[in-house]
């Protein structure tokens, strides 16, 4: 009988336990938000911030002309950030410390929409540089400092932000 109780016990409890939806983003949603950020001079764009279950994952896309949008280097104090280059190459710094940091105002889109709290600055002193290409990944632990400081061809990349604290708004 005690058996059979911790049978039904454990089967109640697997079913209570909350699903989550899966969430597509179709390589036509990709493309769509660069049509948009191109049109509206736009450069970090998140298409899907979704619930994880304890967590918040953001999909982003960003669209840098040549040789544009190269001041802002930053570092997210709760955001992780996962990058893969769809197009084009540049020269990445990671690591060292920001030039001139300020601290992000906590009521901007930018801590709210798309990274989270953190510092944005001018540049980073003793980091390492490192050139992507197509189809290159990289993975930016929180609290690290980061830009591109080089884009020579226009490029395209996508942005898997992993948020533990939940900051970043649903969408």
């Amino acid at each position: 009988m005690t058996r059979i109780f911790a049978i039904v016990l454990l089967l109640a409890q697997a079913s209570a336990t909350k699903v989550l939806p899966v969430t597509d983003v179709k390589a036509s949603d990709i493309q769509a938000t660069v049509k948009e950020e191109i049109a509206k001079k736009l450069t970090d764009v998140p298409i899907r911030t979704v619930d994880a279950g304890g967590h918040n994952i953001s999909i982003a896309v960003v669209h840098r002309d040549k040789g544009t949008n190269l001041t802002g280097m930053a570092a997210h104090d709760k955001v992780s950030e996962v990058y893969y280059l769809v197009e084009g190459s540049g020269t990445f710094v990671t690591g060292g410390t920001l030039v001139k940091p300020q601290k992000r105002e906590s009521s901007s889109d930018t801590v709210k929409q798309l990274s989270g709290p953190g510092y944005a600055g001018t540049g980073i002193q003793g980091g390492t540089s490192r050139r992507l290409s197509k189809g290159d990944m990289v993975i930016i632990p929180a609290g690290t400092p980061h830009g591109f400081t080089d884009v020579q061809e226009a490029i395209t990349y996508t942005i898997v932000r992993i948020d533990p604290s939940r900051l970043l708004a649903l969408k």
